[in-house]
C-alpha cells in the first residue's frame, strides 16, 4: 500500500493535470503528480530515453531490469519485463537477468551491459575495463543513453520504493515496439 494517497487530479496544478491526463493510467504517474513541475520534464526524459535513442532496445531493457532487481524494485522489473518481451528479449533472457552476467542466455555483448550496469549502480563510476568493454561496439550516443538509462532508473527505482506505489495487477503502462 503506499505511503501517501495518490495526487487527485482536481487537486493539482491545471498544466500538470493536463500532462497526467495524456499518460496512461498508472500508478507510477498518480504518484509523480504530486511533484507537479517535475512530471511533464521527467515523462519527456524517459520517453526521450525509452523511445528516441539509438542504444539496441534489448540492451536497453536489459539495462532497466537489471537496475530494477538491484534496486528491488519489483513495480520496475514488472513493467520493463513486459517491455522487454514486447521489444524481442526471451523468456531465458528475462529469466537470467536475475543471475546478470554470470547467466548463459547472453551474448557478450549484453554481459557488458549487464557489468557496466552492475558496476555503475554499485560504484557510480563504471572501471575502465567495464567501460572498454561496451565501448568496443557502442557509439559514444549509445555509451550516453546506457548511463543516462541506468541512472534514470535508479531514481525511478527509488521513487517507487520509497512511496511503496502499488503495482496495477498486469497492466502494462505504454507499447515500446519500435
Amino acid at each position: 500500500m503506499a505511503r501517501i494517497p495518490y495526487a487527485d487530479p482536481a487537486k493539482i496544478h491545471p498544466k500538470a493535470r493536463e500532462v497526467l491526463e495524456k499518460l496512461p493510467r498508472g500508478n507510477i504517474f498518480a504518484m509523480l503528480a504530486h511533484a507537479e513541475t517535475a512530471l511533464d520534464p521527467f515523462n519527456r526524459f524517459g520517453g526521450a530515453l525509452l523511445r528516441r535513442g539509438t542504444l539496441d532496445p534489448v540492451l536497453r531493457e536489459i539495462a532497466i531490469i537489471r537496475v530494477g532487481i538491484l534496486s528491488k524494485a519489483p513495480y520496475e522489473v514488472e513493467q520493463h519485463k513486459a517491455i522487454g518481451r514486447e521489444v524481442g528479449m526471451t523468456d531465458a533472457e528475462i529469466a537470467g537477468l536475475e543471475d546478470g552476467a554470470a547467466s548463459p542466455a547472453f551474448d557478450a555483448k549484453a554481459k557488458a551491459v549487464l557489468r557496466f550496469t552492475d558496476d555503475v549502480v554499485a560504484n557510480v563510476r563504471a572501471s575502465d575495463a567495464t567501460w572498454n568493454a561496451c565501448a568496443a561496439f557502442l557509439d559514444h550516443r549509445q555509451l550516453a543513453e546506457l548511463t543516462l538509462c541506468v541512472g534514470f532508473y535508479m531514481m525511478v527505482s527509488r521513487f517507487l520504493e520509497t512511496f511503496d506505489v502499488d503495482m496495477e495487477g498486469g497492466q502494462i503502462l505504454a507499447n515500446f515496439k519500435r
